[in-house]
Order: structure tokens, then C-alpha cells, then sequence
């Protein structure tokens, strides 16, 4: 039976996305759900063999899912590695490559195919950041027709960024599960307080993950 699947969107760039990913996996498992999480576009990548592969997107997400980090892991999770941490078009213009958003989303729907039980899939950047030359997240999210986990940091500013966000989803008529908020460091604002004004405005379920805290339980109920 195809994985029912779900597409984990950014409200921006480095605002911890792959932390909410990781912490969502490993409840979904503690649940004792089947759940496979994959990062299909990775930027900022070392190689398998350099030390700060560890640190990678990629290694948190075969780590949250109790995998070795092999280069089969590695490939099944993350096919286009790019080791420059610039969005994936930028990125591999500098290693002479490319990627094309109808071999992307192929590769993401032979997943969801072949995948029992839920299937996560993690976006790269913010839901505008470009993917391809041509396409933007927000175009492979509409073409894979999955629904959105929208994650939003808590700095100022954050609050906009996420209504923005959400606005666009609904534009699109994308639906979204929830949003998750998760803390950012040095933020003026509680991420409590971040989360619920969010929340106010929403539409959408909103929970709030603190630095170093697991995935809600209500979070993962809603996946």
C-alpha cells in the first residue's frame, strides 16, 4: 500500500526544519508507526568520508530513523547531494550539475509508491527558495499534490514570515496539516508566545517545540 505522505515546508532558511523532521520521525517511531523520512535535495553536504558529515541534514534524518550512515542510507535518503550550502540551483550550477523539478518529483512519487506506512519529505530551505533553475519548493510541493507540515522559527520577524507562508499554502490550495514552531536561538519572544500568536491567525493547529524538546504527541497524532 502507498505511504501516506507528507511534505515538511519552511517559512524561511535555517530555522529548524530538519530539527522538527528528526523529532517528528522519532516520535512517529516511538508510536510505533513505520515512517521513512527522506531530504531528496540536501545543500552543504560533505562527503561521506569528511568528519562534518555527521552534522548534515542528511545524517540527523538517517540518524532520527536509526540507520547507519552508509552510502546506501545515504543515497536512498538524500539522491541529490550538493556540497555547497547555497539553495540546490546555485549549488549545483558550482559542481557543474543540475536538477530538473519532473526527475525530482519522479523520484519522490516512485517513493510514496513503494513506501508502507508514512512517508515524510523534507524541503530545502524556504517554501519560495528556488529548487530548480526554474522552480521554486512551493512548485514541488504542488506537483507531488501531498499535504504540508509547515515549520516556522521564533525570531522577530518569524511571526509574519509564517502567516505569509500559510497564506501562500492556502492560495495554492495546499493543504496543512499544522505548523510547528520551533525555537530559535537568541529570540527576543518566548517561542510560547511566538507559537500562539501564530496560532491566532493561523487557521492551522500550532505547537511549539523548544530547543532540545521531542516532537508533541499531538503533532505526530495529526500525521
Amino acid at each position: 500500500m502507498p505511504a501516506q505522505a507528507v511534505f515538511i515546508a519552511g517559512a524561511g532558511t535555517e530555522i529548524g526544519k530538519t530539527y522538527v523532521t528528526a523529532a517528528l520521525t522519532r516520535r512517529l517511531r516511538a508510536q510505533g508507526r513505520l515512517v521513512r523520512t527522506v531530504k531528496p535535495l540536501a545543500s552543504g553536504v560533505p562527503s561521506i568520508g569528511d568528519p562534518g558529515f555527521a552534522e548534515s541534514d542528511t545524517a540527523r534524518l538517517l540518524d532520527a530513523q536509526g540507520l547507519a550512515l552508509d552510502a546506501e542510507a545515504v543515497e536512498a535518503c538524500s539522491p541529490w547531494r550538493f556540497s555547497a550550502p547555497l539553495s540546490p540551483d546555485q549549488a549545483a550550477v558550482l559542481e557543474g550539475r543540475s536538477v530538473e523539478l519532473a526527475e525530482l518529483v519522479g523520484w519522490c512519487r516512485a517513493q510514496i509508491a513503494c513506501t508502507p506506512g508514512t512517508l515524510l519529505i523534507e524541503g530545502v530551505g524556504g517554501l519560495m527558495s528556488p529548487v530548480t533553475e526554474h522552480a521554486t519548493g512551493l512548485d514541488w510541493l504542488r506537483a507531488l499534490g501531498v499535504p504540508a507540515l509547515l515549520v516556522s522559527g521564533s525570531y522577530l520577524g518569524a511571526i509574519s514570515h509564517a502567516l505569509t507562508a500559510c497564506e501562500t499554502l492556502r492560495r495554492y490550495d495546499v493543504p496543512l496539516r499544522a505548523i510547528a514552531v520551533s525555537e530559535s536561538a537568541g529570540a527576543p519572544a518566548p517561542a510560547g508566545t511566538v507559537a500562539a500568536s501564530i496560532a491566532r491567525h493561523a487557521g492551522a493547529a500550532v505547537f511549539c517545540l523548544r530547543r532540545g524538546a521531542g516532537c508533541p504527541e499531538a503533532l505526530a497524532d495529526l500525521i
